[in-house]
């Protein structure tokens, strides 16, 4: 039987929030093909830096916007606050986006992790962080999200990952812990999770 996280981490775009984000055509606009964006964004300089980061500033302003919660989300953040159930958001996004999609669906966690705050995704020290934070040891927290990088950053930092599918197969090498198909399977989970 398994047992109650002490603390959950959660991703933002795709897992409490529909996917809104249209990177192809994102990644197109700033000119940086496949790569990923913030270390494409990494390697640039000068008005190439700023140029791009304008594009996806916009980008995201209008996703935070527009921004829709995904199917069970509202459920299983109630569920978790009756419980007290300490949660952090941890996100490749900016701080302004998220705070944007959190005063729209009156969404409130313990911590906030953005890419401001220093390393982020795939990299694990956001989500040790996070854990620092709220005062949890690695080995008793998940960490929720529905894409690789979730995966890989629970995987480095020692912490249970659970990949949202969306009914997805699995493409990318790290293995998650559990597997659900969307949120409320998550919520059936922690509910069938024994209390220490």
């Amino acid at each position: 039987m398994l047992i109650l996280p002490r603390a959950i981490l959660f991703d933002m775009d795709g897992t409490i929030t529909r996917p809104a984000l249209d990177f192809p055509s994102l990644k197109a606009e700033m000119g940086i093909g496949e790569r990923p964006i913030l270390e494409a964004l990494a390697e640039m300089s000068g008005h190439e830096r700023k140029a791009a980061e304008a594009i996806l500033h916009r980008h995201e302003k209008h996703a935070a916007d527009e921004s829709e919660l995904n199917e069970g989300a509202e459920d299983l953040l109630a569920w978790l606050n009756q419980r007290h159930m300490p949660m952090a958001l941890i996100t490749r996004n900016s701080r302004a986006s998220v705070q944007t999609v959190l005063a729209n669906h009156g969404l409130i966690f313990d911590t906030l992790i953005t890419r401001e705050d220093g390393r982020f995704k795939p990299h694990p020290e956001p989500l040790l962080q996070a854990c620092e934070k709220l005062k949890v040891a690695p080995k008793d927290a998940w960490m929720v999200g529905d894409g690789i990088y979730d995966v890989e950053a629970g995987v480095a930092a020692g912490i249970r990952s659970v990949w949202v599918s969306h009914g997805r197969d699995r493409t990318f090498q790290a293995q998650p812990w559990k597997t659900v198909t969307g949120l409320p399977d998550l919520t059936t989970i922690l509910k069938n999770c024994l209390i220490e």
